[in-house]
This record gives C-alpha cells, structure tokens and sequence, in this order.
C-alpha cells in the first residue's frame, strides 16, 4: 500500500509541474503579444514623388529608406510600362503619364496642323537635349513640335517588347481583310492594347488635319509601322512591317469613320429634338434627355503602335505617348502627372 501512495505522489506532482509549466509559457506568450497604439501623435507629412523618391522623411529615418523612388525606372525611354507612372487618357487607355504630357504639348503648340508632322525628323542635338530632361520629369519650354512627334515614335521604337510583339506574327500575316485586322488585335494583352489604342486615335486626330498637314493614313501608317514590332531577321521584318502597316492603316481609317457615325448620331439626335417640340410623342421621349454617345466597341479601335521614322538616327532615343492630358509642372520643374495612378511596380 505504501508504493502505491508513493506512485500517486509521484504522478500528482509531475501533473502540477506540468501545469505550472504551461502556466508559465501562457504568461510568455501573452507578454509577447503587440498591443494597440498608444500616445500616436503627427510627426511629419511624407509624401512619394516620381523622380525624388520619399519628400518630407524625417531626418532618422532616411538611413534606412531609399532617398530615390525603388520601383520607378530611371529612364522613361526603353523601360517597361511596368517602371512606369501611369494615368487614363479620356478614352480609358491606360498609358504612361510622360506620354501624356508630350502629346497634350504636340497639341497645344497646333502640332497637328504642321505639314509633314511625324515624318519630318526633329534636330537630333535638341532631341537628346530634350530626352535627358524628360529623364528628369521635366518638360523644357519651346520644343520644335517634329521633336515632340519623334520621341512620341521613339518611345515605341525603344520598348523592351514591341507593342504588337505579343501578337502570333502568323496571323498578323495571315490578315486579309479589316475585319481579320480588327479581329486579330483582340489578342493584345490590356497593357499593349491601351498603347495600341492610343496611337491608333492619335493618328486619327492628324489625319483630321490632312489637308493641312498632308498627312494621310497611309503615310502615317508607313512611319509608324517600323516601331511597334522587333523581328531579328531583317527579311522576315520588312515583309511583317508592310503588313503592320496596313494593319495601322486599317484600324485608323476605322477610328475615324466611327468618330463620323458618332458625329451624325449627334447631329441626328440635335436635329430630332429641335423638331420634336411638335409633336407631343417626340418631346416625352427627349424631355428629360442627354443623349451620351458612347464609342462602338473599344478593342476593335484598342490596337495601334508607333514606327521609326525612315530618316530617324539610330542613336536617337526617346519615349513618349498619351492621350489628352493638362500640361503641368511643379515650382521645380517636375512634372505633376495630371490623374496619376501611384500603384504601379517595376524595377531599375
């Protein structure tokens, strides 16, 4: 009977001292845990910019934080759109800020109405002049507008990845008729088709102006075609480029006759309401009405992208497009992206 009591002994206090133990590592634990903020108080104002990295960082805390933006690519030319700030364009098209701005600059300074605008070369001393600055965020003042519209091409010609690369180039070829063109360019990723669908209405706007600028589709297809694909093999590439431009020629002559039919669908709206004020019927249906045109099927007008220009230097480089956008700088000279998406990522 005595071993017996000394065996239960034994067990009763292995048992206490286990549970001592997790006792003990309770307690740990919850020392150990992050409780809620106290004395929060404001200590500084830190905002991101482009090109200067973290503004307002407090002293302590600039060892360990990159003075420069780490995802923003030093470089606006030949960087992926990935490195890059980026904003909608009135269409929705999603394209690099910098584009933006140089295309909002072409057309404040009646670019469009120059002759030969996008085929006659800019001074190529005032272009490298100007791409360092736009390295910067900076736009100079008193650009000559063929450099405007020759980096515009640059920035295409100079991509990592031709805008119309990811396309199967045998299908490309393969294209017969517009509507084989307009149904191919549905393959583009989102990314190319918003660059693509930006040129292709860019283009649209020039030819607008053709009897001024004497140029029309065909000869801006043909100096935008040698930029939006990089085939190595020069045979292969030159047969590709003329089928490329026939592509661009295609969707711009599409872009404009759906700007014609938006046109009359205005006109036709305007020229039912001024009537309907007659008849009882006409004026319930348009009393309360805004007519809202809304373009016919984006992604078939999505796709279009910028070529070399025949007598541009090789070794000029440069990377802009956009859409319509205000043309804004800061004190310093930084360009102040006008709708600026801040979420973008990309790498050095």
């Amino acid at each position: 009977f005595g071993g017996s009591a000394s065996s239960v002994g034994r067990v009763v206090l292995e048992l206490s001292r286990c549970f001592s133990t997790a006792e003990e590592e309770e307690n740990d634990r919850r020392a150990m845990d992050i409780g809620g903020p106290t004395n929060v108080r404001h200590v500084a104002h830190v905002t991101f910019d482009r090109f200067n990295g973290f503004l307002g960082l407090p002293s302590e805390f600039e060892p360990d934080v990159p003075r420069k933006a780490p995802s923003a690519s030093a470089t606006v030319f030949g960087v992926s759109t990935e490195s890059m700030q980026l904003s909608y364009d009135s269409r929705g098209n999603c394209v690099p800020v910098i584009l933006l701005l140089l295309q909002s600059r072409l057309y404040d300074q009646e670019g469009l109405q120059v002759e030969g605008i996008f085929r006659i070369t800019g001074e190529n001393s005032e272009e490298e002049y100007v791409r360092e600055q736009l390295n910067k965020g900076i736009i100079p003042d008193g650009i000559d507008v063929h450099c405007l519209a020759g980096l515009i091409k640059a920035w295409f010609r100079e991509l990592p990845r031709g805008v119309l690369d990811p396309l199967p180039s045998e299908k490309v070829m393969q294209c017969e008729s517009d509507e084989d063109f307009v149904k191919v360019v549905r393959l583009l990723p989102q990314t190319e088709a918003s660059l693509l669908n930006w040129a292709i209405n860019l283009m649209a706007d020039v030819v607008q102006f053709e009897h001024v600028n004497k140029m029309n589709t065909r000869n801006l297809a043909l100096v935008f075609a040698p930029n939006m694909s990089q085939m190595a093999d020069p045979l292969t590439a030159l047969m590709y480029a003329v089928q490329v431009m026939k592509l661009l020629k295609t969707l711009t002559e599409k872009a404009l006759k759906d700007r014609e039919a938006t046109s009359s669908q205005v006109d036709t709206r305007c020229g039912d309401e001024d009537g309907g004020k007659e008849e009882d019927n006409q004026l319930e249906e348009e009393e309360d009405g805004v007519y809202i045109i809304t373009e016919e099927d984006a992604s078939e007008s999505i796709r279009v992208a910028a070529v070399e220009d025949e007598h541009k230097s090789e070794s000029m480089k440069s990377d802009f497009v956009g859409s319509s956008a205000s043309d804004s700088k800061g004190d310093n000279g930084v360009v102040q992206p006008p709708i600026c998406n801040t979420n973008y990522t990309g790498s050095k």
